[in-house]
């Protein structure tokens, strides 16, 4: 097969495109009617359900189980959108076998929870399909909230805030609304542009204005929003990439693997995108883990995760590890990045140093190791770039690099709440990011009526 190379040297192409159709296709197939029942069937309908209690929006799991098993779809996806109204991705993304699934009695019992999360899927997707709205906009209160950042929690806050009746603006730096939900998840877990049509379903309760292309701290400043608006939002998440603090890591086929996935959502060809024969991912999560598959499905022929600690340490759920490993990619611990060796510029090889605890404390051994790469990912966490907050008049208080918030999601300054990956609280989950944009826009909607 011709190789369609790439000015770095790096190609695409290797697969046909039945090949590239078939390894980006949904991961999880979604249930069909008999499907559904007998999985809901599985449900004990636990009193003070485990499940529930392991669900950061506390979507009342039996209740919804019992109405699919009852042939109510429609008012099982009630209750999910009743605290979750990005139910329908979260049920594709979340971590729910170490959430809610790990939770549940039939997995402490047998070793086999059921399937909270298709079961999740059928029902939002089935009101999603027949276009079924829970929800109307209260009267306009003539009160207007600013919202920074379209992904996940402001999303949810939008929505809720909508339904109070206020007026809401979301202002997103990005092209397109959804966040990580639209650059940031692997695209065979979120298939058929279904990020958008989320969007779609949020904003049809109406009072929902969303300005694309609008920066923070470029485009407007957060003393301007606190000035023209009641209340303000942010939802912005992190915009900094971890360095790998290793000697030549500029070389050319080196990359963030957060913009790897993000420029492969957004492609229409896949066979377009440059992919090295011989990949190695640098990190433990599951930016990493998406990353590393995603290079094998384009046709990477050797894909090697490196680890800093032990399997145990790994952010990453066991259920994405093995999933990894499925799709061929090699997942090594206890290697830190220490050399990115190049040539004409190019990365050929890194040079990786083993590390070992040493009075718990993680220490390089002086011990290496190098691989063979023609491509590099990055994927060792992002940070908040803090300095769009400048401009504010007064300094939003920090905590741990990030947004300091209060129980409610109240910042240091007045009129500001914050929510998502931008806040130092609870796991950097889509379904977390729900829970804060939602409970936020509770505390909002009740300082306004004060």
């Amino acid at each position: 097969m011709a190789l369609s190379l790439f000015k770095d040297g790096i190609a695409g192409g290797r697969l046909s495109s039945e090949q590239y159709d078939e390894n980006f296709s949904d991961l999880h197939a979604p249930l069909d009617d008999h499907e559904a029942l007998v999985e809901a069937d599985r449900c004990y309908f636990c009193y003070d359900a485990p499940c529930m209690h392991a669900c950061p929006t506390s979507i009342d799991i039996p209740m919804f189980i019992r109405q699919i098993a009852t042939g109510n779809p429609i008012g099982s996806a009630k209750t999910i959108f009743d605290q979750n109204i990005l139910g329908g991705m979260c049920a594709r993304v979340c971590p729910t076998e170490t959430l809610c699934e790990e939770a549940c009695v039939r997995e402490a019992a047998e070793g086999k929870p059921v399937q909270i999360g298709r079961l999740q899927r059928y029902a939002t997707d089935t009101a999603m399909e027949e276009g079924k709205q829970f929800y109307t906009r209260a009267a306009p209160t003539g009160k207007r909230i600013a919202v920074v950042g379209a992904g996940p929690a402001g999303l949810a806050a939008a929505h809720r805030l909508a339904r109070y009746g206020h007026a809401v603006t979301v202002l997103e730096a990005k092209e397109k609304p959804g966040g990580l939900n639209e650059y940031g998840i692997a695209a065979y877990k979120s298939t058929d542009d279904f990020a958008q049509a989320e969007v779609d379903y949020v904003t049809a309760i109406g009072g929902i204005d969303i300005e694309n292309g609008k920066a923070l701290g470029r485009d407007f400043q957060l003393s301007d929003l606190t000035r023209d608006y009641d209340a303000v939002f942010l939802g912005m998440g992190l915009g900094g990439i971890n360095a790998l603090s290793a000697e030549g890591e500029d070389a050319a086929g080196v990359a963030n693997a957060v913009e790897f996935i993000a420029e492969l959502r957004q492609t229409s060809d896949l066979a377009s995108l440059p992919v090295g024969r011989r990949v190695v991912v640098i990190g433990g999560g599951m930016t990493a883990i998406d990353a590393a598959v995603q290079s094998k499905l384009l046709g990477a022929e050797e894909v090697t995760i490196c680890y800093r600690r032990g399997q145990e340490h790994m952010n990453a759920s066991g259920f994405e590890q093995d999933l990894a490993a499925a799709n061929g990619v090699t997942i090594r611990h206890w290697l830190q990045p220490k050399r990115v060796i190049a040539e004409d510029g190019k990365v050929r090889a890194i040079e990786l140093e083993y590390t070992a605890l040493l009075d718990g404390k993680l220490a390089g051994t002086g011990e290496t190791l190098t691989l063979a790469a023609d491509q590099v990912f990055k994927a060792i966490g992002q940070t908040f770039v803090p300095a769009a907050l400048n401009g504010s008049g007064a300094a939003i208080e920090l905590e741990g690099g990030r947004i300091k918030v209060d129980g409610e999601g109240r910042t240091s300054l007045a009129k500001v709440w914050a929510g998502g990956d931008c806040v130092r609280a609870g796991e950097d989950l889509t379904v977390t990011s729900v829970a804060q944009g939602r409970d936020a826009a509770e505390s909002i909607n009740r300082a306004l009526a004060e």
